[in-house]
């Protein structure tokens, strides 16, 4: 049987939500993508995941731009970003990329056995250094005072989900009396 949803189970969605909603995007032009491509010797016709060559379903962040639920300093910007597979980029979330493909996770290159796989960090390792990333410290930016507004958003938020959670757990008690379930 199925168990039910728990509200609580949402709260790592909506600290993503809270870091990636501030995080900004600076868009790359098409002659950048092309110079990505090349470094990473994909094909923009057929683009398949750098990690471990199935198709390209999205734009994966190379460097994590969330860790310990706050932001990395990372943007999202093609200097960061590379494609991927869904199955890859689930598999990796916030590691670091050299060691998710190297270790033994769910779906990482070296569990699925994928046989090129000191190629592809070879050419991870070219993406990685052909232009440095742009890192942002939001705090010395912006001032502790809002980001510490924004974090404590984030905190009521969970704490009023766990509050929800409860009733959600009367309701459905209720109803098993109700029904006799």
């Amino acid at each position: 049987m199925p168990r039910p949803v728990k509200i609580t189970g949402r709260t790592s969605s909506v600290t993503n939500a809270f870091v990636n909603g501030v995080i900004p995007t600076r868009w790359p032009v098409e002659e950048e993508i092309a110079e990505v491509l090349g470094i990473l010797e994909l094909n923009a016709d057929d683009l398949r995941c750098c990690y471990c060559g199935d198709r390209a379903t999205e734009w994966d962040h190379l460097r994590p731009l969330i860790a310990a639920k706050r932001p990395t300093g990372y943007i999202s910007e093609i200097a960061n970003l590379v494609p991927a597979c869904g199955k890859c980029n689930q598999s990796k979330s916030g590691a670091d990329w050299r060691t998710w493909m190297l270790g033994s996770a769910k779906l990482s290159p070296k569990t699925r056995g994928i046989p090129d796989l000191n190629a592809r960090i070879a050419r991870l390792e070219r993406f990685a250094e052909w232009r440095e990333p742009t890192k942002f410290d939001f705090e010395a930016a912006l001032g502790k005072e809002l980001c510490a507004r924004h974090w404590a958003n984030l905190e009521r938020l969970h704490a009023l989900m766990y509050e929800c959670e409860k009733t959600a757990v009367e309701i459905r008690e209720a109803i098993s009396r109700i029904l006799k379930v």
